[in-house]
């Protein structure tokens, strides 16, 4: 398996390579979370694009307040944003421009990959999960930021990752024939955040002014797919998934009538046999 020792990053390496993008770029051995983390240096005024890598985590979170299980082979990255001009209700969009950030990272890697909406990266013949996005909302004001979490299987995972609540196994990079260095990775997949996120930025938070709502199309392996979504309460519905729109959510085609979902009005989309 190429790569198996999975390299961890280089901070100063980083940093000077990233210097001209971020204000901050700090690697951790280990967090609880590198996103709790974040929200705190939010309320105490951190700068805008403020990067923090953990190597492991304690207490990962996904969405939903699931737990999210951190092993040591992993790259778990948050950025701090505070993209002035951008409406805090598209905030949330910013998970799409991660998911098209991380499938450009996971084909520099040598891994062909695809987005389940709404925040999972899949890879592999199985459509495995090898990776999940989380969007947080820190503070407001004249001045709101948002955290963007990145979980990133890159070495090989083994056992140590069970099925996530949704039931996908677990992948990583490596186990997908791709590179297992996370220093290589780290570095691309902040330089690709970056570059999406100032066009994400400079659109107002426009996904579809940004050029960034047809790519993310074009990778979201949900469309297209009859899907039976589980809602709150237990209730779910049965369709075909026809489109994600230009605020991120999901729209199903149940029985001709279309059915508008966001990521917070879902517990799980799953394919149909």
């Amino acid at each position: 398996m190429p790569g198996a020792d999975s390299p961890a990053p280089d901070a100063a390496a980083l940093r000077a390579a990233l210097s001209d993008r971020y204000a901050a770029v700090d690697v951790v051995a280990s967090t609880g979370s590198t996103n709790a983390d974040l929200v705190a240096a939010a309320a105490a005024g951190a700068a805008d694009r403020t990067a923090l890598l953990a190597l492991a985590q304690t207490a990962g979170r996904g969405r939903r307040t699931r737990g999210w299980v951190s092993p040591p082979t992993g790259l778990y990255l948050s950025v701090l944003l505070r993209p002035a001009g951008v409406p805090v209700a598209r905030f949330g969009t910013l998970a799409m421009v991660a998911g098209v950030a991380l499938v450009r990272t996971a084909r520099a890697a040598g891994v062909t990959a695809t987005l389940k909406w709404p925040n999972d990266l899949l890879a592999g013949s199985h459509s495995a999960k090898c990776a999940g996005v989380l969007a947080e909302v820190a503070g407001s004001g004249p001045e709101p930021a948002v955290v963007l979490g990145i979980g990133l299987n890159v070495g090989p995972v083994g056992t140590a990752v069970p099925p996530g609540a949704g039931g996908l196994p677990a992948t990583s990079l490596a186990q997908e024939g791709g590179t297992a260095d996370r220093h290589a990775v780290a570095l691309s997949l902040l330089t690709e955040l970056d570059e999406l996120e100032r066009a994400w930025r400079a659109a107002g938070g426009d996904l579809a002014a940004a050029g960034l709502l047809a790519d993310y199309r074009a990778h979201c392996s949900t469309l297209g797919q009859q899907v039976r979504v589980e809602l709150p309460g237990g209730s779910e519905l049965r369709g075909l998934a026809s489109e994600v729109d230009g605020t991120g959510q999901l729209v199903v085609d149940v029985a001709g009538t279309q059915r508008t979902l966001s990521a917070g009005d879902v517990v799980h989309v799953r394919p149909l046999p």
